[in-house]
């Protein structure tokens, strides 16, 4: 299975660098695996917007796929609290 880029916007890139350096750290683990699996177990297709959101704990990645191009944007990073406003 081919290797899907990762393309971060600055919005989520600036969202990333306000998380403390732990949290930034299991993030970044997990946006890093969605280029070998874009689709992994838990992750949900979202209502009302496009993209998808992957968990970890109470964090929240949200992300398009381009299978087309195979890159994955990463849209929004951050508490699940504040992530969906």
């Amino acid at each position: 299975m081919p290797e899907y880029i990762i393309s971060i916007t600055k919005t989520a890139q600036k969202q990333l660098n306000k998380l403390p350096d732990s949290v930034e750290g299991l993030l970044i683990e997990a946006i890093q695996e969605l280029a070998i699996n874009p689709r992994p177990n838990g992750c949900k297709k979202l209502k009302g917007r496009d993209g998808y959101r992957v968990r970890k704990g109470d964090f929240r990645i949200i992300y398009d796929i381009y299978d087309k191009e195979l890159v994955i944007q990463i849209i929004a990073v951050g508490n699940r609290k504040d992530i969906y406003e």
